[in-house]
């Protein structure tokens, strides 16, 4: 999952707020809800962030995998308990 996290620490290290990203750089308030949320957004939008604060992608976003819940069967995880 890609998270958002660094972008908010970066803004907030170059002091400019959402409210600057929206009123003067023309980013849009849903855009800011979707990072906000950790949803998807487009390679223009990151590219775009990167322009206004001047920084790379690293300190934009960072990837965390996601934790991906045992769903293996008692069958697949112990084969020689098959029954004939």
């Amino acid at each position: 999952m890609i998270v958002y996290d660094r972008l908010w620490e970066t803004m907030k290290r170059k002091n400019i707020s959402q409210y600057h990203l929206i009123k003067y750089c023309k980013v849009s308030a849903g855009q800011i809800g979707r990072l906000k949320k950790n949803n998807f957004v487009s390679t223009h939008t990151i590219d775009m962030l990167c322009r206004i604060l001047n920084c790379s992608v690293e300190d934009i976003l960072e990837y965390q995998p996601d934790k991906i819940e045992d769903t293996k069967t008692d069958e697949q995880e112990n084969p020689s308990k098959k029954e004939p």
